[in-house]
């Protein structure tokens, strides 16, 4: 995981290379976009899906980051962004029928998250 601080106030994280459609990822990170750090927590520890796991080691990296380099308090925090984007296919072949080959894509993803104080 890479990390970034900006100058308004907001740490971020990202997972580069995730084994995982960016489609199956944004569903999960729709769910947490805008809400505090540990009702995403919550929410995240709970949800049935393969694709939260990458996005709660992101987001306990983000505030980490948000405390460690900007002396943030956890407490206030909340995910001001959320997003997958598409990262490198991988490009494989499996045998199929009379000696052909068949290709498959093997999709990864970029999932960035960043946090921000709140103002209450």
């Amino acid at each position: 995981m890479t990390e970034r601080t900006e100058t308004n106030g907001a740490a971020s994280a990202m997972a580069r290379g995730v084994m995982m459609s960016p489609h199956k990822v944004r569903r999960v990170l729709d769910q947490v976009r805008g809400r505090r750090y540990e009702e995403a927590l919550m929410i995240l520890a709970f949800m049935p899906y393969r694709a939260c796991e990458p996005v709660l080691k992101v987001v306990y990296s983000a505030a980490a980051n948000a405390k460690h380099n900007l002396g943030l308090n956890k407490s206030r925090l909340f995910i001001s962004e959320a997003k997958a984007d598409e990262g490198p296919r991988l490009k494989r072949f499996q045998p199929r029928a009379q000696g052909r080959g068949f290709p498959i894509r093997k999709p990864t993803c970029n999932i960035t998250i960043k946090v921000q104080e709140s103002i209450e």
